[in-house]
């Protein structure tokens, strides 16, 4: 950050009063410009045996598969941006949404939280962020083609879990995320 968003003055990074943390502060106006984690919410969509996933149109990993998600938006629950982000990348409606795993990602400043959820119906296609929308068996999912840990760790607690029929919400830390040996 370069300049003030208040007043258009140039910004400085200094601790302030107060605080502990370095943070963009303006000279001028005084403001200071708080950077927070952004909270990526989605659902894994569930119709049966199959769960739907994206092809991404868009970077980053355009033309990895992944479960439809995105970045809340101020003023919806988390329940409400992961419905709206399954209808916009997979025109899919959504019901029962289940909250079921949550990750931390500091090093990038990101919490994802995903959504167990029912298919409405079959009526899906691809959104604008999405090159495809396909459903898919435990068998069938491309597990190499996946954009993000997150969506694999995902998708492998939710077959996991499916077995013992039993949906338990997992906090997956960053640990989570690494190969297991």
């Amino acid at each position: 950050m370069k300049f003030c968003s208040q007043c258009g003055g140039p910004v400085e990074q200094r601790i302030p009063e107060g605080d502990n943390r370095l943070r963009h502060v303006c000279p001028h106006c005084h403001t200071i410009h708080y950077q927070n984690p952004r909270i990526v919410a989605g659902c894994l969509p569930i119709w049966g045996e199959q769960v739907l996933l994206c092809r991404r149109a868009i970077e980053p990993r355009r033309g990895y598969w992944t479960l439809p998600a995105g970045f809340m938006e101020n003023g919806e629950t988390l329940a409400q941006a992961a419905a709206r982000e399954t209808d916009e990348e997979a025109c899919a409606r959504v019901r029962e949404l289940q909250l079921y795993t949550l990750f931390d990602l500091p090093h990038i400043s990101q919490l994802y939280v995903f959504f167990r959820a029912e298919l409405v119906d079959l009526d899906f296609r691809a959104g604008e962020e999405s090159l495809e929308v396909q459903l898919f068996h435990e068998h069938e999912i491309p597990w190499n083609e996946l954009a993000f840990p997150t969506v694999g760790r995902t998708l492998k607690c939710y077959f996991a879990d499916r077995l013992e029929h039993s949906y338990p919400i997992r906090n997956e830390g960053l640990a989570a995320l690494r190969p297991r040996d």
